[in-house]
């Protein structure tokens, strides 16, 4: 299972990278995914990470962690079927 979790946080992690807008590529490079316990996280650590996701002074919001992380279940189910076929 953990193997799954760890292949599914990694292609969120891409998804959400490429769907990330560039200006310096601090913010696209500081996506990273982490696997605790039973889940696969995406998130970033740049202060203004929020701004760019949830949107603000009349931008809207990119959602891109929140868009890695919906749009992309059926993907993410197939994933883990073959982890714990293959286990």
């Amino acid at each position: 299972k953990k193997r799954g979790l760890e292949a599914i946080g990694l292609t969120a992690e891409g998804h959400a990278k490429r769907i990330t807008p560039v200006d310096t590529g601090r913010l696209r490079n500081s996506i990273a995914h982490a696997v605790e316990d039973d889940a696969a996280y995406i998130g970033t650590s740049t202060s203004y990470a929020p701004f760019v996701e949830l949107g603000a002074r009349g931008r809207p919001g990119v959602h891109m962690l929140k868009r890695a992380a919906t749009e992309h279940t059926d993907e993410y189910k197939r994933i883990m079927e073959e982890s714990m076929k293959n286990a």
